[in-house]
C-alpha cells in the first residue's frame, strides 16, 4: 500500500476518494477519526490520508488527482480596492481582504487590459 494524497479539509479528501473509487481503484481511508486526539499528536499527523492498496495503481491513481483536484484555465485576478494581483484560490484579495467583486471572465478581460497599459 502506498499513500496517494493528504489534505487536511476532509471535504476534499472525500471528493478525491471518491474520484478515485469511481475510476475502479481500491482505495483505504486513514485517520477517519483521528481529530479527536489533535492536541495528543501533531494536527498534520490526524489528517485524513488516502492509501492505494494495489501499489500497480499508484502512478494512474497520482495522474487522476493532479488531473481532477486542479483548476485548469484558473485565472489569477486583480483587486479592485488595492490593484493587487491574487492567485485564482483567493475569494479575497490577500493584501487588503476585499472580497473579489467580478465574474472570472471579466477579470481575464480586466488583467489582459491592464497588463497591455503596463507594457505601452
Amino acid at each position: 500500500m502506498k499513500m496517494i494524497y493528504t489534505n487536511d479539509n476532509r471535504f476534499i479528501v472525500a471528493n478525491a476518494r471518491n474520484i478515485l473509487e469511481a475510476h475502479g481503484i481500491d482505495v483505504l481511508l486513514k485517520n477517519e477519526h483521528a481529530s479527536s486526539v489533535i492536541g495528543e499528536v501533531s494536527a498534520f499527523d490526524a489528517w485524513l490520508e488516502i492509501w492505494v492498496r494495489n501499489d500497480s495503481d499508484y502512478k494512474r491513481a497520482v495522474d487522476i488527482i493532479e488531473c481532477s483536484l486542479s483548476e485548469v484555465g484558473a485565472i489569477e485576478w486583480l483587486c479592485d480596492h488595492c490593484s493587487e494581483q491574487n492567485d485564482a484560490s483567493f475569494e479575497t484579495c490577500w493584501n487588503c481582504q476585499q472580497e473579489n467583486s467580478y465574474p472570472p471572465e471579466t477579470q481575464m478581460k480586466r488583467f489582459n487590459s491592464d497588463n497591455k497599459d503596463q507594457s505601452t
